[in-house]
């Protein structure tokens, strides 16, 4: 089905024809000339072909990970294909070294942007720009076309990779696009993969020389997102979702759409504009990706306005416990009295919200009144009495057809945030709507978390206020499926994380070892250790953190509760400690003066060692959790306890199959 989705994506024949024909004949009145740009510290080369074909290449630590791979734009309004027959007009260069401060910190408070630049400009009104930083690099086009719309029929983004590498492939099935980015990985060489089998990225890839690399994108706006398709060969070559012309509603669904007829084009566009960086990451190994904030950097700054109101935060979250809470004198279901009690549990340990999730609302598509059994002025009046805030679930399709108005109405009402869901699609016009629910959003003073959604791509650094994305194969999913393991866990640090923040949802206190799991839709539980639970909330980024059991579950182990409310969901400083992909990790994460430090393994028992030499005062008082002596028995078994610690101590740490260890730090006066 693939052959039809490229078919898609290809020029009119008759156009595309010609218009090499004219490249052709060109050819020999083209002289190829290389343009070289390193990284600040020399590491990482870039070679730029200008040519017959533009094309660039990639030297690290002097070994070739990229070689020569085709860069190239189709514009329907342009007589020329930019890439093809190339010959720069003007070469320009330029280095920065600056430090931002984020106003929303997934990584570091202070973000040092440092970089090498050079443009290529064209006398066809395009350029292309590279920029190479000490941990990865990137282009982009840039068009100054006199035509106000243009129509991008095509887009050649191909990487030429220096080996068989190893790679984390999170293979699609999809004929249309149509995915959640919900993905179990592969991994396996690159040469395995088949023909026009095709990925969402980010993609991670592994060199026998230990190099570590990411490929993914930034700046995404007002463009299709970019999909990965296999040569079987070592060979990944570019994908786009053309634009979408014709829709409806699947029979019998309320979310589900089919295409019934798509462009023969990726976009329709502005002419004078940049389009999104393609971004190979680069790495001396696995830890340092887990530091890497080049999405980040490569995006749009915020935009201006009070930003004062946005406040991240942890999130009681209802739907993965299914609204199963015990010990109560009332009926639990979508009612206000079991919200309340969920806005008591998070006022009783600090949270600073709750989500009503699908099931508030008076139906799916009616999503302006609550149903009969939610009375929403009563509970946000409840929740500023404890300092709560609301967050509500919404379908995308019914707020598509208002934004302003349905979010004006949120605002009226009080509610602090939404939850979009059910996106699934990766077209232009569906980018576009991320970005409208975000810049609104922002003027009516709403949090963002997008469900059912692709991977951030920079969006959340130009408005602030859009906390978190799921594009993410996440706990919730063990309740109905065997595959979200520890060894599952221990691959999206590496994979999807690198792209931005995750809205995974950990916290389940119901926790199996690999032999005990079942699903289990009603009273879900998770694969691997309490610990290995409370880990994720340091290891896994999200500014807006789900604790996805019930209240009541939580009330039950108050150490384990206590531990975790003490997690905050930003960080001003983050160092990686150890890693592999797939197997372990340890973080430390710094918040105002504590330190937050986690480890986690996949299925196999470990032994790690922690080095404190990242802490800066003399001494802190620790609260660790752990796994407990029974653990590979019993996954919910775990044990705190409270040590000091020094600077540039070794601490040993033991966990179990599917284990975590957590730390939480506060210095000593």
């Amino acid at each position: 089905m693939l052959n039809e989705i490229v078919g898609l994506n290809k020029l009119n024949m008759n156009k595309t024809t010609a218009l090499i024909l004219l490249c052709l004949l060109s050819i020999n009145l083209v002289q190829a000339k290389d343009y070289v740009i390193s990284s600040p510290d020399q590491k990482i080369e870039v070679t730029v072909s200008d040519g017959k074909e533009l094309m660039w290449s990639i030297r690290y630590q002097n070994e070739v990970i990229l070689k020569l791979s085709r860069i190239a734009m189709y514009v329907e309004e342009s007589n020329v294909i930019f890439g093809m027959n190339t010959s720069a007009q003007k070469v320009t260069r330029n280095s920065v070294d600056e430090t931002t401060e984020a106003l929303v910190p997934t990584k570091s408070r202070y973000v040092r942007d440092h970089y090498n630049q050079m443009s290529l400009n064209f006398k066809e009104g395009y350029s292309v720009t590279f920029r190479v930083y000490n941990n990865g690099t990137a282009y982009r086009f840039e068009t100054s076309l006199p035509s106000s719309k243009i129509h991008v029929e095509k887009e050649t983004v191909e990487f030429n990779l220096g080996g068989d590498y190893s790679a984390y492939w999170p293979k699609e099935t999809s004929p249309n696009f149509i995915t959640h980015c919900e993905g179990h990985f592969d991994y396996l060489p690159i040469t395995d993969i088949p023909n026009q089998q095709y990925a969402f990225l980010p993609i991670y890839l592994s060199a026998e020389s230990g190099a570590k690399m990411v490929i993914t994108e930034a700046d995404l706006f007002d463009y299709p997102n970019l999909f990965l398709s296999g040569t079987a060969d070592k060979t990944l070559n570019g994908v786009f979702p053309p634009v979408i012309l014709e829709k409806q509603i699947k029979e019998g669904s309320d979310r589900n759409e089919e295409i019934i007829r798509n462009a023969d084009y990726i976009a329709e566009t502005g002419g004078k504009r940049t389009f999104p960086w393609r971004l190979l990451i680069i790495e001396p190994d696995d830890k340092s990706l887990l530091e890497n904030n080049l999405v980040y950097q490569l995006s749009t700054p915020g935009v201006e306005g009070d930003k004062t109101w946005i406040k991240p935060g942890r999130i009681s979250w209802d739907w993965w416990s299914t609204l199963n809470v015990y010990n109560v004198d009332f009926e639990a279901g979508v009612n206000t009295q079991t919200y309340k009690y969920f806005i008591d549990f998070a006022a009783n340990y600090g949270l600073e919200y709750i989500l009503l999730d699908e099931g508030w609302s008076a139906g799916t598509w009616n999503i302006r009144e609550s149903n009969k059994d939610i009375d929403i002025q009563e509970l946000v009046r409840y929740g500023k009495e404890k300092n709560v805030g609301i967050v509500l679930w919404a379908l995308w399709n019914p707020l598509s057809e208002d934004i302003e108005g349905i979010l004006e109405l949120y605002r009226q009402w009080g509610i602090q945030g939404v939850k979009i869901d059910f996106m699934q699609r990766n077209d232009q016009e569906m980018v576009n709507f991320y970005e409208e629910v975000g810049k609104v959003a922002f003027e009516k003073q709403l949090l963002v978390d997008f469900h059912g959604s692709f991977k951030p791509s920079g969006l959340h650094r130009k408005y602030p206020n859009v906390m978190t994305y799921e594009g993410v194969y996440g706990l919730e999913h063990n309740k109905s499926s065997h595959d979200i393991t520890p060894n599952h866990d221990l691959i999206l640090p590496f994979t999807r994380m690198v792209a931005g923040p995750m809205d995974y949802t950990p916290g389940a206190t119901v926790n199996a070892t690999e032999n005990d799991f079942h699903m289990n839709f009603i009273h879900p539980m998770s694969q691997g250790t309490r610990a290995h639970q409370g880990a994720l909330f340091i290891a896994f980024e999200s500014p807006l953190q789900m604790f996805a059991d019930s209240p009541s579950n939580y009330y039950k182990t108050p150490d384990f509760t206590s531990f975790i409310a003490q997690i905050p969901t930003v960080w001003d400083e983050t160092k990686a400690i150890v890693a592999e992909a797939g197997k372990y990790l340890a973080i430390a994460r710094r918040n105002g003066d504590k330190w937050f430090v986690a480890s986690l393994t996949n299925w196999d028992q470990r032994k790690l060692s922690i080095h404190f030499d990242f802490i800066s005062n003399a001494k802190y008082k620790a609260q660790i959790l752990k796994d407990g002596i029974n653990a590979n028995k019993y996954g919910s078994d775990f044990k705190t306890d409270e040590i000091y610690i020094l600077k540039d101590q070794t601490l040993e740490i033991d966990m179990a199959k599917g284990g975590g260890w957590a730390a939480i730090l506060t210095p000593v006066e």
